[in-house]
């Protein structure tokens, strides 16, 4: 008896979601699978995917442009939250995983299914992202992952396709698992399992190699408002092509790689490679210009609501409730974070040289050593007594004074 009788699937024309296809129909029952391939800004062709997709067995093969949703909805939050997983990682795959959800569940509703289908295997975030967040998003919907289930290898996997037309890729020159959208790239497998091994230079598409970098600086100025960046240089820039646009500049420089060891959900660790230049530029600029408006006691306040953001993106719960209520908090917090910041990219480095606001708490003449100094030095005094009482009381306790 089927799990269920019509079912939407995510799909990206690999060999485990091409798979899927017939895999649902003769092994699971359903009776008509559609798939559904969303548009991230990735670069790719889709019409391909979408015939794939049909002569593998699909009765219905959609294709949903949501880049400017993507960077509008899900980055953007993202970058006035400044969210670095584990201090690191922006977040630039995880952040399209519950869009990715949110579609499924429309064209659920939309064509009457009764399931939603991915092809993620049992190993990785992405199961638990899409799971939960189609769960918050539907919970009467039934989510199958046959990849999860199925037990099959590769080369397992590529003759049960071939059995139903699907047919084998040509070989692979590349071993990389890779994962591309508008924010960046996600690079796995291969060499790169070995943690002591360096990554060569080929894997890498968005961001070149230092010696290859301009012997020149470029200046760029971001203008934010309300924490969202909004022009470059006094233009202004809609959200697709601000992070076109900075991927553009930054990665030219050799800015935006990242190599490290992630913790992920499941429990184990990965060896992760990511290309992300816009992101890490727009989160550093983002939080330089912060540092301008807004008050200290809510700046650091902030810096751990922002590692439980950065958590809960990476985890797959983003539609949570906790979620919601710091969207609420994240957004108090920009009303005045407006401005503009000069970045300075060169060989690999993007450096904030210059910030300036119409919110601007800075003062100069209270900053200033000069005689245009206005700060009340004697007042000092009677700050440090008072600030110091307690710790000058618990001394001559100690002391026995």
């Amino acid at each position: 008896m089927g799990r269920a009788n019509k079912v939407v699937l995510a799909y990206s024309g690999g060999v485990d979601t091409s798979v899927c296809i017939p895999y649902l129909k003769q092994e699971w029952g359903v009776k008509e699978v559609i798939t559904l391939a969303a548009d991230l800004g990735q670069g790719d062709e889709l019409e391909p995917i979408r015939l794939k997709a049909l002569s593998s067995g699909a009765e219905v093969s959609l294709v949903r442009d949501v880049t400017a949703e993507f960077v509008r909805d899900y980055a953007f939050p993202a970058i006035q939250a400044n969210t670095l997983y584990e201090n690191r990682y922006p977040l630039s795959t995880a952040l399209a995983r519950p869009l990715i959800a949110k579609i499924l569940v429309e064209a659920a509703a939309e064509y009457g299914a009764d399931a939603v289908a991915h092809g993620c295997t049992g190993k990785g975030n992405d199961q638990v992202r899409f799971d939960v967040s189609i769960a918050a998003l539907n919970p009467n919907l039934k989510v199958l992952a046959p990849a999860r289930e199925w037990g099959m290898s590769r080369e397992e996997t590529i003759a049960y396709g071939e059995k139903f037309g699907i047919p084998s890729p040509v070989k692979k020159s590349s071993p990389y698992s890779i994962d591309r959208n508008l924010l960046g790239r996600s690079i796995e497998a291969g060499i790169l399992e070995d943690a002591w091994s360096e990554p060569p230079e080929e894997i890498y598409l968005l961001t070149k190699a230092i010696a290859d970098t301009p012997d020149e600086p470029t200046y760029t100025e971001i203008t934010f408002e309300r924490g969202v960046p909004v022009a470059l240089d006094g233009n202004a820039r809609s959200p697709v092509e601000m992070i076109a646009e900075l991927n553009a500049i930054a990665g030219g420089h050799g800015v935006g790689r990242i190599d490290m060891m992630e913790n992920r959900l499941v429990g184990i660790k990965s060896r992760e490679i990511y290309e992300a230049p816009a992101m890490v530029v727009l989160i550093q600029a983002h939080r330089d210009l912060e540092s301008l408006t807004l008050t200290s006691d809510l700046a650091q306040y902030k810096r751990g609501i922002e590692d439980t953001y950065a958590k809960m993106i990476y985890n797959g719960l983003w539609y949570s409730p906790l979620k919601t209520a710091l969207d609420a908090f994240i957004q108090s917090s920009q009303e005045r974070v407006s401005g503009v910041v000069r970045v300075k990219f060169f060989k690999g480095n993007a450096t904030i040289v210059g910030r300036k606001s119409a919110y601007s708490l800075y003062d100069e003449d209270l900053a200033t050593y000069t005689s245009a100094d206005r700060f009340d030095h004697k007042a000092a005094e009677g700050f440090i007594y008072v600030w110091g009482m307690p710790t000058r009381v618990w001394a001559q306790k100690m002391r026995g004074d």
